[in-house]
């Protein structure tokens, strides 16, 4: 593949290899030249520029959490022939991994609780010249904090007191706390991506009669918080809560890729955002007001078990309802 270092035999093999590279074989220092200069990266909780600020952040991490440990569960992918130069040919990746870690040390996650934690994360990036140039994650922040044994709007409001108050605290991402980087397109054409696109935009769009149609019946889904459940009405137990809490936001989508591989179920994966003010009672509770941006991303696999096509066998969604619980704090000034 030209532009990856012989090492690497395919995308997939390069994603992984540098998450254990840098996380567990503890190569920090190699985030100069995997991760280009000037770099942004971009989760709920912040938006971190240049590969100087990520081996920052990634040190801490691993100050607080030293056993880390990232399993790889799927890298969907594909060329993004715009990105190409003259010596390099460009792709572009959406990974999904568990990370296992145990709470051992102080830091952004407050006092060591000593607990064992298991937690998703998705992150998709572009990738040029043997190097990630620009990323977007999700990390499944709620189920951190629930495994450390914490209510989720308490442990907000304390890490707003920890970072210096509503004034000096770290700020989410939001569309102006965004950095543009590098890549600016939106990712392939493949079907299965448009698949999930449909199904996406059916649901936000209020038409939830979609999921018994575009989900297998004993469909497996893993959201946020660490859920892990089956079936259609647990599907629209997840979308509607959520769509119901901000009933009026602005859906869109961002980013989607589609990909079948041989000895692979046809997957895709697609970033999303809502942004709109918290106007109706759903998952987050009591409605603020508080206007919210919230950062998506969705991979599911597909099967042949629908009756009239191909359906969802199994998704994963994650939002990060800290930085979503964050922004609610700050707007009202419940933070106190």
């Amino acid at each position: 593949m030209r532009g990856f270092a012989k090492e690497w035999r395919d995308v997939p093999h390069f994603i992984n290899g540098i998450t254990r590279e840098i996380w567990e074989d503890r190569k920090i220092g190699s985030l100069r030249h995997r991760y280009a200069e000037g770099l942004v990266v971009r989760s709920p909780a912040s938006v971190v520029v240049d590969n100087s600020n990520v081996i920052a952040a990634t040190m801490a991490t691993l100050a607080e959490f030293p056993d880390r440990e990232l399993l790889g569960e799927d890298v969907i992918w594909c060329e993004d022939p715009e990105g190409a130069t003259a010596t390099s040919d460009a792709y572009l990746s959406s990974h999904r991994l568990i990370c296992t870690a145990t709470h051992s040390h102080p830091g952004m996650y407050g006092a060591p609780t000593g607990r064992r934690l298991r937690y998703r994360i998705l992150a998709d990036c572009a990738i040029r010249d043997d190097a990630v140039y620009d990323e977007w994650l999700v990390r499944d922040q709620s189920a951190i904090v629930r495994q450390m044994g914490a209510d989720l709007v308490d442990w907000t409001r304390d890490l707003i007191a920890r970072e210096g108050g509503p004034g000096a605290c770290v700020p989410p991402l939001t569309p102006e706390t965004d950095v543009a980087g590098p890549y600016d397109r939106r990712g392939n054409d493949d079907e299965w991506g448009q698949r999930l696109v449909d199904v996406l935009s059916s649901i936000m769009a209020a038409d939830l009669d979609v999921i018994p149609r575009a989900y297998d019946r004993a469909a497996a889904l893993h959201y946020c918080a660490g859920q892990e459940t089956q079936g259609w009405a647990e599907a629209d137990r997840f979308w509607m809560g959520l769509r119901a809490a901000f009933p009026n936001a602005s859906f869109r989508i961002d980013h989607a890729i589609g990909r079948a591989d041989l000895m692979m179920p046809p997957r895709a994966a697609v970033r999303w955002s809502l942004h709109g003010t918290h106007s109706g009672w759903g998952r987050f509770g009591t409605p603020t007001g508080a206007e919210v941006y919230i950062m998506g991303i969705t991979h599911v696999e597909f099967g042949p078990f629908g009756g009239s096509g191909p359906t969802i066998r199994r998704e994963y969604t994650l939002i990060d309802e800290t930085a979503i619980w964050k922004q609610i704090l700050l707007s009202t000034g419940a933070h106190e």
